[in-house]
């Protein structure tokens, strides 16, 4: 503990967020330790604690509340009779600045993608947020079936346009991306293409 240092200090977590990456990105995610991180910011390691319980957690503290708001808006959208719609709705209408910068979002990802202890943490976040989205789906009285795979489909559709996004100047909005992605999904999978095809079948007996 540094001597004469106060236990509680205005905007801890923020400097220690800030610290952390900055020690991340200088020496490395597994060469960082939590004393380092608390030492970078001005406070005692005892005060990193009553913030986050790892130092994986500084990149992930948002989650749980990020998860809950997104079912609830799930939950409360006007019309989900199309499901993969409402979900890429859902997860792109999201003011995903609020969780920082957009350069302070370009630098978590990276990061994230980069550590292979991270990007398991990522994934099994991911598939937390997609099993609370199924069953609110179901909850609004679509099968099963549906709710997975428009739920499985939404975010891996969402997740290219967030990536495409952070790539793209400042200027250029989320929900434009993610249009252009669900634009190139539907050349993928074009609609009815399993009845045309059997439409083409019986006509050519």
């Amino acid at each position: 503990m540094i001597r004469g240092m106060p236990r509680w200090k205005e905007g801890s977590k923020k400097r220690l967020q800030h610290a952390a990456m900055e020690l991340f990105e200088e020496q490395g995610f597994d060469d960082t330790s939590v004393v380092q991180i608390a030492e970078r910011a001005g406070v005692t390691t005892r005060t990193f604690f009553r913030y986050f319980s790892d130092k994986q957690e500084v990149l992930f503290v948002d989650a749980d509340q990020l998860y809950a708001s997104l079912i609830h808006e799930l939950l409360e959208a006007a019309d989900v009779t199309q499901p993969l719609l409402a979900v890429t709705q859902t997860l792109t209408g999201f003011d995903w600045e609020s969780l920082g910068s957009r350069e302070a979002l370009r630098r978590r990802e990276t990061l994230i993608a980069s550590n292979p202890g991270l990007l398991e943490r990522e994934l099994i976040k991911q598939q937390q947020m997609a099993r609370g989205l199924t069953e609110a789906l179901q909850h609004r009285g679509i099968d099963a079936d549906t709710a997975e795979l428009a739920t499985q489909i939404g975010i891996e559709s969402f997740r290219l346009a967030y990536r495409r996004w952070l790539e793209a100047a400042d200027s250029v909005e989320l929900a434009t991306v993610a249009q252009s992605v669900m634009s190139l999904l539907a050349t993928v999978v074009p609609p009815r293409a399993s009845t045309k095809r059997r439409a083409r079948g019986r006509q050519s007996r």
